[in-house]
């Protein structure tokens, strides 16, 4: 019998590759170092789930670095895309008690304490899915399977309803997490001021970054 285990697993991709959409703002080594910042604080709210390990995927030496010194299991990356790297992990994930939560490492106001609410709907025992969407352009920021296979993972644009579609059609229960810290990724311009406008976000290593980089009186943002 394959053990329980149950994972977080949180794709990083390239860090070349990482938040193109702000290209126009930050520098490639301004992003670089900004992907880096939010996978810290993701890990920090992973690393506090207690009956859960978290992996991180990523083809990035320095996200798998970040991982190890994390608490975090490193998992290279042996695909090209978001959906290779999970089918990688669904893989690594087989046992049908076993729960897999697919986070994207791009939540800077994530807590340990919205991760934990999260995650505890997807407990008990059957099939069920557990899914968070994202407030910019309804994709999905988490995505929680018992067992992993239990519906397709389809991330990108729209693909919250594709979630819930899919487990409807299967009839496999769906919950829907309305968490903020949740829906708030950061992939737009307008999401740096976001981060940055006073009282908008607790301290936290991301903020911290864009604070360094002088962001704040790059986009104008009140103090």
């Amino acid at each position: 019998m394959l053990p329980l285990v149950n994972v977080v697993a949180v794709p990083v991709k390239r860090l070349a590759a990482a938040k193109r959409r702000l290209s126009p703002i930050l520098s490639a080594t301004e992003r670089a170092a900004l992907t880096l910042a939010m996978l810290d604080d993701v890990l920090a709210a992973c690393v506090e789930q207690t009956g859960w390990k978290t992996w991180v995927i990523s083809a990035a030496p320095e996200a798998l670095e970040e991982a190890a010194r994390s608490g975090a299991r490193p998992v290279e990356d042996h695909g090209r895309s978001l959906l290779q790297a999970i089918h990688q992990v669904e893989g690594m994930v087989r046992a049908r008690s076993s729960r897999l939560a697919v986070l994207l490492a791009d939540l800077p106001m994530l807590s340990a304490a919205s991760l934990r609410e999260a995650l505890s709907l997807g407990e008990g025992d059957g099939e069920r899915v557990v899914a968070a969407p994202a407030g910019s352009d309804g994709g999905t920021n988490l995505l929680v399977r018992g067992p992993a296979g239990a519906i397709p993972a389809r991330f990108g644009r729209s693909s919250f309803a594709r979630h819930r579609q899919e487990a409807r059609a299967r009839g496999v229960p769906f919950l829907e997490v309305a968490a903020p810290e949740l829906a708030f990724d950061l992939d737009r311009p307008e999401d740096l001021a976001t981060l940055l406008a006073p009282g908008s976000a607790a301290p936290s290593r991301t903020r911290a970054t864009c604070l360094d980089m002088g962001l704040a009186a790059r986009l104008q943002v009140p103090a």
